[in-house]
């Protein structure tokens, strides 16, 4: 039994060492394929810190950017605010203006004969004077007034645009 049992060990410290043999022979040409693709992997390498240096770059450039887009837009609000504020003020008096011409009007629309009896005299050209009535001249104060306020909005608008 004893030449059974010797057998027995040194045939599986054969399979063993045949095992071992093969794994060696694996290891050894996974080793030589990592050193043949050493080169490749220092360029990806090499590749990634450019690529993270340009993208860092980038990165700053674009925060310039946005600083500057920051200051811009800040810029254009103040400016927006105070031509809102004038808008507003220029709205407020074309109003009152609106306002005294339409008590004008009122006023107008009193008695005929009254009117009449206040003749006023409007030189159109310089050597016809003419005698105008007091509607006829509140008729052409209010067409001037409007005309005015709309060149006016005219102007704010296109100053806001």
């Amino acid at each position: 039994m004893s030449l059974f049992i010797t057998l027995a060990a040194d045939a599986l410290v054969a399979i063993l060492l045949v095992a071992t043999i093969l794994t060696s022979v694996k290891l050894s040409r996974r080793i030589t394929a990592m050193k043949a693709d050493e080169p490749a992997m220092r360029r990806t390498i090499g590749d990634l810190v450019t690529a993270s240096a340009a993208a860092e770059r980038a990165i700053a450039g674009l925060r310039a950017a946005l600083d500057e887009c920051d200051r811009g837009l800040t810029e254009r609000l103040g400016s927006a605010e105070r031509s809102a504020l004038q808008l507003e003020a220029q709205v407020e008096a074309g109003e009152s203006v609106i306002a005294r011409i339409g008590a004008i009007v009122s006023q107008a629309g009193r008695p005929a004969a009254r009117r009449e009896a206040e003749p006023v005299l409007v030189a159109t050209k310089p050597a016809a004077p003419r005698a105008v009535s007091t509607s006829e001249r509140l008729d052409v104060a209010l067409a001037a007034a409007h005309a005015m306020s709309e060149r006016a909005l005219d102007r704010l608008r296109a100053k806001a645009a």
